[in-house]
């Protein structure tokens, strides 16, 4: 049941707090080391091998989310919980603020769910809500992408990123096709790229992600990701007037765990439409692997470069 309590990943809440602690001190040695290891896993060659599996036959028991946006009616819930689920901080918004949906806005640093609101084509007056976050793709182009394979696909669904390897050539946010992985910018020294992970943590505990177990509404459903299939092709069957002929996510480029119903085209909510069926995987090495390496480079560089010179002043 999508309403199932959640289990407490004790573990997931404390990421945030570790990672805010300013600008560390940097002496010149330690510049130059930074510059160092930048350049080192630049030069590692081109971008890795997915650490996607090219057949997942073999995790049939991998989960999944169903988002059905004929049921959100933009209560921001699920914002909320991930909220406390990962420890972020406050938003400037509050969460019962509605003034929010008058612009659209992306996954960022201290949000790893947004939701968005659009007109209803229909003529019905209601709005129609959309919830954003990674979808956890089944063939994620992240992991193919990233040089230094901080991307992991897991036989239990969730794409999950390494902070500890990452060393912030953002190559994951150019292959990304629904533009998930956001920057901390905060921690210039300490790259790190965050996102959703599906609760992972609970997931292994035997328990559900925090946006499924608070929304009131039964809008987001978890479980196996082919038993979501069944469910939303069901609903698709019985309600045709409700639904669009289509579950975003079942094939668009390989498939992701997140899956979506909605009762107008994709298009209309900012989805992509213009994505293959396959894994688009081989293109993203293709093309980044022809990305000059002063674009790999120049983030790492310019954060160590600013943290010095504020260091200098600092002392000054």
């Amino acid at each position: 049941s999508s309403m199932e309590k959640p289990v407490k990943d004790a573990g997931e809440g404390n990421e945030r707090a570790e990672r805010k602690d300013g600008w560390k001190s940097v002496n010149r040695r330690d510049f130059l080391r930074g510059v160092a290891v930048a350049g080192g896993a630049a030069f590692l060659g081109t971008p890795a091998d997915a650490e996607a599996l090219h057949d997942l036959s073999g995790w049939p028991d991998r989960m999944g989310m169903l988002t059905d946006l004929t049921e959100c009616v933009g209560c921001r819930t699920c914002e909320s919980a991930c909220n406390a689920a990962n420890g972020l901080p406050a938003p400037e918004v509050p969460f019962d603020e509605k003034s929010v949906f008058e612009r659209r806005r992306r996954p960022t640093a201290s949000a790893y769910t947004v939701v968005n609101r659009y007109g209803s084509p229909k003529g019905s007056g209601n709005p129609i809500y959309r919830k954003v976050q990674c979808n956890h793709c089944e063939e994620p182009s992240c992991a193919s992408a990233c040089p230094v394979r901080a991307y992991t696909k897991t036989p239990e669904g969730p794409v999950l990123y390494d902070k500890d390897v990452c060393f912030g050539c953002r190559y994951c946010m150019v292959a990304c096709p629904y533009y998930a992985p956001a920057y901390d910018y905060e921690s210039a020294l300490e790259p790190r790229v965050v996102k959703c992970t599906m609760c992972h943590g609970r997931i292994k505990a035997g328990g559900i992600p925090a946006c499924a177990g608070s929304c009131p509404v039964g809008a987001i459903t978890f479980g196996k990701r082919d038993a979501l299939l069944k469910i939303a092709r069901n609903r698709i069957r019985k309600f045709p007037d409700r639904y669009v002929d289509q579950i975003y996510g079942e094939v668009e480029a390989g498939g992701t765990s997140w899956l979506y119903l909605s009762g107008v085209p994709f298009g209309q909510l900012d989805f992509p439409t213009n994505l293959p069926r396959k894994p688009i995987v081989e293109n993203t090495k293709g093309f980044l692997s022809a990305v000059p390496l002063v674009l790999t480079l120049w983030p790492a560089l310019l954060g160590l470069c600013y943290a010095a010179n504020k260091n200098k002043e600092e002392k000054g």
